[in-house]
């Protein structure tokens, strides 16, 4: 079992910020994507997803390996909470909807 690491501390907050980065720039063009194109469920759902899966890794590393502070989770937090409890409820708005070929003029 291995009880340290041996990757140096610098190495690790290194690989950690270019990864926060990534996240932003992909999180950025996903939302610019979804802007443009809110009646594709496919962009809608990736989204969506991008800010489920990031925000949960960074409640992990918190809960778990204690490696985020609380105050760099609350910022993180302040952006991607309120978007995913506003597109939840507004999953089916933006869909295409169908014209009903049976109504008379």
């Amino acid at each position: 079992m291995v009880t340290h690491l041996s990757v140096g501390i610098n190495d690790v907050s290194d690989v950690h910020g270019r990864t926060v980065g990534v996240w932003t720039l992909l999180s950025c063009t996903l939302c610019f994507l979804c802007a443009f194109n809110l009646g594709s469920r496919p962009i809608y759902a990736a989204t969506f997803l991008s800010l489920v899966y990031a925000y949960g890794h960074f409640l992990v590393e918190y809960l778990l390996y204690r490696t985020v502070h609380p105050a760099n989770l609350a910022g993180l937090g302040v952006f991607a909470v309120p978007a995913m409890v506003w597109m939840l409820p507004q999953w089916n708005s933006h869909a295409p909807r169908r014209a009903d070929n049976n109504k008379q003029p």
